[in-house]
């Protein structure tokens, strides 16, 4: 098992059956740019409302004239924790790594450690999928009850950051309407997986977040 520390994490709590999300597009030089960088991540209920949907976005900012070079780190783990008894602490976690052109898929599971570091919990593979290619249809794959998705899509965040400027500096009182994206034309990498419910909680409250871990 290769064991791999945290290098970024951000985190929200869900309520089945809402949409909840959480946004950080501009973070320290030591990870800005590349995809230990986590840009949004988002969760929430499936078209299939039985299920739930993990989104984690990362390298933003990436121009339609790069999108097609952008490359997941091979030596970057993705990890969705999910918490299902409100101690904060995962109970269960899906683990996405990319290797050789294919993004893989571990758990729904309890992890091997809790905290900053984590193992690859390589006999609980669920899936894997082609990352798919910048232009061209989605691949999307089905195994296990759930189903995978890795590669670029547009970035779905809004923020007219040039008037957020000028209302943080006084300049401005409220933001326009319509405003300017400044995201807009921007691309990320994405990782989705949607999974049953029943196999992360099938009633109440958890609480979820999602973090990158750097081999070491």
């Amino acid at each position: 098992m290769k064991n791999m520390k945290i290098y970024l994490g951000i985190g929200v709590a869900v309520v089945a059956g809402f949409f909840l999300v959480a946004a950080d597009h501009i973070d320290a030089p030591a990870v800005s740019g590349g995809t230990s960088d986590i840009t949004d991540f988002y969760a929430f209920q499936g078209q299939d409302t039985d299920n739930l949907v993990f989104v984690a976005n990362v390298q933003g900012l990436i121009s339609p004239a790069n999108t097609g070079n952008a490359a997941f780190d091979e030596n970057v783990l993705i990890e969705f924790n999910i918490d299902t008894n409100d101690d904060k602490i995962e109970d269960l976690v899906i683990q996405a790594i990319p290797r050789d052109g294919k993004m893989y898929f571990f758990g729904p599971t309890a992890p091997s450690v809790t905290g900053l570091n984590s193992s690859i919990l390589t006999g609980n593979a669920s899936g894997s999928v082609d990352i798919s290619t910048y232009g061209q249809s989605a691949v999307i794959e089905e195994a296990n009850q759930m189903k995978f998705f890795a590669g670029p899509r547009d970035d779905p965040f809004f923020m007219d950051f040039a008037r957020y400027g000028d209302i943080i500096a006084g300049n401005e009182t409220a933001f326009a309407n319509p405003g300017s994206d400044t995201f807009a034309e921007t691309n990320v990498l994405s990782v989705v997986v949607e999974v049953p419910k029943n196999l992360v909680g099938s009633s109440g409250t958890i609480n979820t977040w999602v973090e990158s871990k750097r081999k070491q």
